[in-house]
């Protein structure tokens, strides 16, 4: 029978660990949570020989053992709290070999804990770029541990790696006896009375218990001893950890010196810096992030025309032949105008949607992501967040539901709470198909210098009015949100890299995969629901509809094609769907909506796609299908007032907009904000000043257009 180890993952933010997690694991992964916190656990199982089978976790990254966000408390929990049900047997360390001195801190840390600890060294081909040799025999012995150089992304060293997992788990490898930090005589002696308590444990894990042991679980009474040691030998935490610091450096020092030669940065300076210069110059810097931003948005239309139009085309003409084959009967109505149309509207933004995320890991890919968080943290500090919150409201762009888990990263608790409240209105990639649909609509195909498209220009404006909303939001709420605590921004810098073009095209593939079947199943039931409703209402009203135009049609049997689509109108506004959407009309109507918008602002809150499919069933109900039939962008654009005046003028579509930049319209987001704040105080709240916020700029835009 294998044995069965538990592995843990550790390592510095940035160092790979993800990478060896993902060669490891292979496709025996699992997320979930850890329990009590929302952080993210992966988990996964991996052969590590003949006779040994792991389960290995892969823990939130950290720079030390004293911990200060809420992941890194959670990595923390599970390697020094005795209570701890993920009590790893073997450590892997990952460290960056181009930023070795950095990861050794905590490294040091670790081998002082005196558990079972394999170093993976990666990035071995950077450091070489950087002129850094190592001496890997020599830094094992300096160590006392074994030392692996690994390089995930080309499957290198993991062999190896295992070798010496095995090797370790069968204790060939013994802890060095002597430690990086070594404790005062007065330290010493708090040790020796904590090691009563716990003789299995380290010196320096004793010290963790003396700092930390409100944390672990650990009962009452021997939480009281653990004070009255405190007390006893006047333990100074403070004072302890900063002498701690100091000798770890000065060892490190040593052991760079004798196993790491590194050029002189005066005789070679890396690409990265002289890129650097110029992308974060003081000026220059922001004009190109804006000319970056406006690239990426110009290029959804762009490079998207040709597969949109191939997509319309194909589902124009597969209802069309549906419609001639099924016989004329309420099935086939539900399955081409409630089913494709509803489909239809959302897999012709397929293009837009890959482009997007395409573009968005690229940039993150070549490492200018972190560069435009160094930018704009002197301007988020302004409206009350900082760098670490640029991150997040660029991942809303995407979606907000990820961004918002992601902001666990941001130490300060106002700092998290701001970010959380705003990064809804950064204009996601569910938006898009309501911008695409309503721009084409509304907004002349004009260029200005031959190739700067105009509804580019619109569409840039879109997602950088969400951006300076968001900050004026932050500015505002800084002022009502009373926690007090110490901000700090501290980041690293990566190397700028090649993008990896396969990881870019998974990427596109995967989001399009999600967007398509999450949104489709919604979509579906919705989509069903409306033609349901469209299709049906009181059956007095129904009746008395249909009694009236056949009367009219046997006295002018000539119009009855007019008479036909005045029947099919009549009969809409008289089903269900109708009452509600006449219900709320008076509302919306002085924001230039009519009653077949609110019902697709109604349907939006499951989802803001949802729009589009909303239209395109309602605008399909009852029509037959043929080769002259409109598109639903023709069809919006051809809808009137009853007085004969445009729907979709350039008030009203403006106005669509701008609601749609601002409005909360996601169940998902409302859900998630819940489970960060756990409390249905902050959703409720936002959800709130996002409609008010929508509904009065709306308001504005169409009053200012019209």
């Amino acid at each position: 029978m294998k044995q069965q180890l538990h592995i843990a993952l550790i390592g510095n933010p940035n160092s790979g660990k993800s990478s060896l997690f993902n060669v490891l694991t292979g496709l025996k992964q699992k997320v979930g949570n850890f329990p009590g916190v929302t952080v993210d656990k992966k988990t996964g199982e991996c052969n590590i020989s003949a006779f040994i089978n792991a389960k290995i976790i892969d823990l939130p990254g950290t720079y030390s053992l004293y911990p200060r966000r809420t992941d890194e408390w959670v990595a923390y929990n599970v390697m020094m709290n005795p209570g701890s049900k993920e009590k790893p047997d073997v450590y892997i360390l990952v460290a960056d070999a181009s930023n070795l001195k950095r990861n050794l801190l905590f490294a040091s840390q670790i081998i002082d804990l005196k558990q079972p600890v394999v170093i993976a060294l990666t990035m071995m081909d950077i450091a070489s770029k950087k002129g850094i040799a190592i001496d890997l025999p020599g830094l094992e012995r300096e160590l006392g541990v074994p030392v692996v150089a690994v390089n995930p992304r080309k499957n290198k060293g993991i062999h190896e790696l295992k070798k010496i997992i095995a090797q370790t788990a069968q204790q060939l490898y013994k802890p060095p006896s002597r430690n990086f930090a070594e404790p005062t005589l007065l330290t010493q002696d708090a040790i020796g009375d904590v090691k009563k308590i716990f003789p299995q444990i380290s010196d320096y894990a004793a010290v963790h218990y003396l700092i930390h042991h409100e944390s672990f679980s650990l009962d009452d009474k021997t939480q009281d001893t653990i004070e009255q040691i405190e007390r006893k030998h006047n333990f100074n935490h403070t004072k302890v950890q900063a002498e701690e610091i100091t000798q770890r450096y000065a060892r490190i020092r040593h052991i760079m010196q004798k196993t790491v030669v590194e050029a002189d940065p005066k005789e070679k300076q890396l690409i990265t810096d002289r890129i650097d210069k110029v992308l974060l110059h003081k000026f220059w810097g922001y004009i190109i992030l804006l000319g970056v931003l406006g690239v990426l948005f110009q290029s959804i239309f762009w490079l998207a025309t040709y597969p949109m139009d191939a997509i319309e085309w194909v589902f124009g003409a597969f209802s069309t032949w549906l419609s001639g084959v099924l016989p004329q009967n309420w099935f086939s109505d539900l399955l081409v105008n409630g089913l494709i149309a509803g489909l239809g509207g959302i897999v012709v933004f397929i293009p837009q949607i890959m482009i997007l995320f395409g573009l968005i890991t690229i940039i993150e890919d070549t490492g200018y992501m972190a560069r435009i968080s160094f930018l704009t943290d002197k301007l988020m500090r302004k409206v009350g967040l900082n760098g670490k919150s640029v991150m997040p409201m660029i991942s809303s762009f995407a979606c907000a539901v990820p961004a918002i888990m992601s902001t666990r990263n941001i130490e300060n608790k106002k700092e998290r709470l701001l970010t959380i409240m705003i990064s809804p209105l950064m204009s996601c990639s569910a938006r898009l198909p309501v911008y695409i649909i309503l721009i084409s609509l509304v907004i002349p195909q004009k260029y200005y210098f031959g190739f700067i498209s105009l509804q580019g220009l619109v569409m840039t404006g879109l997602y950088l009015l969400g951006v300076v909303m968001a900050l004026i939001v932050s500015y505002v709420m800084k002022w009502f949100i009373h926690i007090k605590e110490k901000s700090f921004f501290i980041l690293e810098l990566p190397l700028y890299r090649t993008p990896r073009w396969k990881n870019v095209f998974t990427t596109m593939v995967e989001k399009a995969k999600i967007f398509t079947f999450q949104a489709g199943k919604v979509i579906l039931v919705i989509s069903l629901i409306l033609w349901l409703l469209s299709s049906y209402g009181p059956p007095g009203k129904m009746k008395q509809i249909e009694e009236k135009y056949a009367g009219i049609e046997q006295q002018s049997p000539q119009n009855k094609a007019t008479l036909e689509e005045d029947k099919r109108a009549e009969l809409l506004e008289a089903s269900f769907v109708g009452i509600l959407g006449r219900t709320i009309e008076p509302v919306i109507k002085p924001l230039g909506y009519d009653w077949k918008i609110g019902i697709a602002l109604i349907t939006s809150f499951a989802a803001r796609e949802v729009f589009v499919g909303t239209m395109a069933t309602i605008y399909s109900v009852g029509e037959d299908a043929d080769e002259n039939t409109p598109s639903l962008r023709e069809k919006m654009n051809a809808a009137t007032w009853p007085d004969g005046s445009k729907i979709y003028t350039p008030a009203a579509g403006v106005s669509l907009m701008v609601f749609y930049v601002f409005a909360m319209q996601c169940m998902s987001t409302l859900a998630v904000v819940k489970r960060e704040t756990r409390t249905w105080k902050w959703p409720m709240i936002q959800l709130a000043y996002m409609t008010v916020l929508a509904y009065v700029m709306s308001l504005l835009a169409y009053n200012l257009l019209k």
